[in-house]
């Protein structure tokens, strides 16, 4: 009996080779950032075009296009100071090497060294606390987060300790049923600290490799809401010493400044290790990307650049900016 599609079989489930899903992978990336690119690079071919000399009317034009694409205040006033040093210094006179030059050093200002972080004990389970304010993908990004560990032979449980939403506990749940992880949660409403006590428990006896703790993201208050993860975070340490091992914050890149503002104040509340980075590709304001690394000096963990599992991407500096200046 013939089947449909037979013919083809062999050629659809062939391997993909490490080499080809990368190069794969950078070109959805630069397309995906092709807002972001357009806001940097682009303007940035615009304002050089013709011009011999670096005025002061040029740099104008650039700290402007600059400070639109969101790398903040502080980020584009020592991208400008170190431009002005080298044009004063004679070591940058072509408007052409301008752009080389700004991308040179972006790059630097993104390479963070990892923040430092604490190790779970032999036979104990790494445990991630997952912040966010609602509506940035929080949630979302678990899922994803949990199917990379999947990947990597883990075993994984999701916890829904944001108790406050039904909505977030059964979405998490269908995350955790997708990706084939185990699950822990409680009636809406119950105390989050109590759910993270138990999840640990049931994390411990069941040999899990990663606790994922998803979290509030909106309450009364900003002080309730920080009040509220301090405790989160305080239980877990004294049912498992040391964890949390790493806080994840997650930012939508979408809201440009304001996702400094946040990470300003998970950061001083709760100790941010890691950033994640979600909804790049339906912005032009990446740039907040550069400033949150060189202003926080917080490392960008992963960027999620679309709806797909796999649009959920490691942060690789060299390859961000090579897709923002190519």
């Amino acid at each position: 009996m013939k089947l449909f599609g037979s013919k083809n079989k062999d050629a659809d489930t062939a391997p993909v080779s490490p080499e080809k899903e990368e190069k794969g992978f950078f070109t959805r990336l630069k397309e995906r950032l092709s807002k972001t690119r357009s806001s940097i690079a682009g303007r940035l071919d615009r304002i050089v075009l013709g011009k011999k000399e670096i005025t002061g009317e040029l740099l104008e034009e650039l700290e402007e296009i600059l400070f639109t694409s969101d790398l903040g205040v502080e980020t584009t006033q020592d991208l400008i100071d170190i431009v002005e040093d080298k044009v004063a210094r004679k070591a940058l006179k072509d408007p052409e090497k301008l752009k080389a030059t700004l991308r040179d050093q972006i790059l630097e200002f993104l390479k963070v060294p990892p923040a430092e972080r604490k190790s779970p004990e032999p036979g104990q389970p790494l445990v991630i606390m997952v912040v966010g304010v609602n509506g940035v993908g929080k949630t979302t990004t678990i899922g994803k987060a949990a199917a990379l560990f999947k990947q990597e032979g883990k075993r994984v449980m999701l916890v829904a300790a944001d108790t406050f939403r039904a909505a977030a506990i059964e979405q998490l749940e269908i995350w955790s049923q997708r990706v084939g992880t185990e699950f822990v949660k409680q009636k809406p409403g119950a105390d989050p600290s109590a759910v993270v006590f138990d999840a640990l428990e049931a994390a411990l006896s069941r040999s899990i490799d990663v606790v994922l703790i998803d979290t509030a993201g909106r309450l009364h208050t900003k002080k309730n809401l920080m009040d509220e993860l301090q405790k989160v975070y305080r239980v877990a340490g004294k049912k498992l010493p040391g964890a949390p091992h790493e806080t994840w914050l997650v930012l939508d890149a979408t809201t440009g400044q304001n996702a400094i503002s946040q990470a300003q104040m998970f950061n001083e509340a709760l100790g941010i290790t890691d950033i994640i980075l979600t909804k790049l590709d339906g912005t032009a304001k990446g740039g907040i990307v550069v400033g949150i690394s060189h202003q926080l000096k917080l490392p960008v963990r992963y960027i999620g650049i679309g709806e797909k599992i796999e649009d959920l991407r490691p942060f690789d500096p060299e390859e961000f900016v090579s897709a923002i200046f190519e």
